[in-house]
């Protein structure tokens, strides 16, 4: 009996052009696992910069690979790096400070790692930040007893938060110096931004350059338009989403 050689398996694993075909695809979706981080930082930094420059507010209903969206209530910021960054500890301490980043890259560093509820909606699952608590910037300038309160303001000129000081004294919340295992990057509100990891993410001002102690909360940029100033996930603005904690 004769046999069709062009379609028999000689090796009962599949014809050569089967294989080829298969090893090209395995080696395609490793080069694309490889790039994509790549990738999705260049899309981020793209749209990082055009947000900058966007005063519509549009780019922020885009998406990036990281699941972010990019929100700034300036027309405008300006960069700042190891050269010109500054943040300030003030009011009602006994020791007012003023760090440059590489202070605050030397002084001991925590990680957390959360999900980011923006109260928009969108979620990012586990996201890791580091940097310096805040309670250890306080405990270093000396909080006087009458302050209650910080706020904080940002180098963008118009934004501002606030948080009670048993709120900033948790262990979750940060002046942040890196994002997923990364320096921080301008369009994610670096060199530094606050990161109040149980609260949605308004709370966690970008580019922050001031920390002062007050003897009250008061409503920063958000909550002056209607947010609430405790903003717990799952505990606030009418929103029942999972909390991050």
């Amino acid at each position: 009996m004769s046999t069709d050689t062009r379609t028999q398996d000689p090796d009962g694993q599949g014809a050569p052009v089967g294989r080829r075909l298969l090893l090209g695809t395995v080696a395609a979706g490793a080069a694309a696992l490889v790039a994509a981080p790549v990738l999705r930082r260049g899309l981020e930094a793209g749209l990082g910069a055009a947000a900058d420059r966007d005063p519509t507010g549009l780019t922020g209903l885009l998406p990036n690979g990281g699941g972010f969206r990019y929100y700034s209530v300036a027309a405008s910021v300006p960069e700042r790096g190891p050269a010109d960054y500054r943040l300030r500890v003030d009011g009602l301490v006994e020791r007012p400070m003023t760090y440059d980043l590489a202070a605050l890259r030397a002084m001991p560093q925590t990680r957390v790692v959360r999900d980011v509820q923006c109260v928009t909606g969108w979620r990012v699952p586990g996201t890791s930040f580091e940097g310096v608590p805040v309670m250890r910037l306080l405990d270093a300038a000396g909080v006087r007893p009458e302050g209650r309160a910080l706020r904080f303001t940002c180098f963008d000129g118009t934004y501002t938060e606030s948080l009670t000081l048993p709120q900033a004294r948790r262990d979750d919340v940060m002046v942040a110096l890196s994002m997923q295992d990364r320096p921080l990057e301008h369009g994610h509100g670096g060199p530094a931004r606050l990161y109040v990891a149980p609260m949605y993410f308004y709370k966690s001002a970008k580019w922050l350059s001031g920390i002062t102690v007050t003897h009250e909360a008061e409503p920063g940029y958000w909550e002056e338009l209607g947010y609430d100033v405790d903003a717990w996930v799952g505990r606030s603005n009418g929103r029942d989403d999972a909390p991050t904690v």
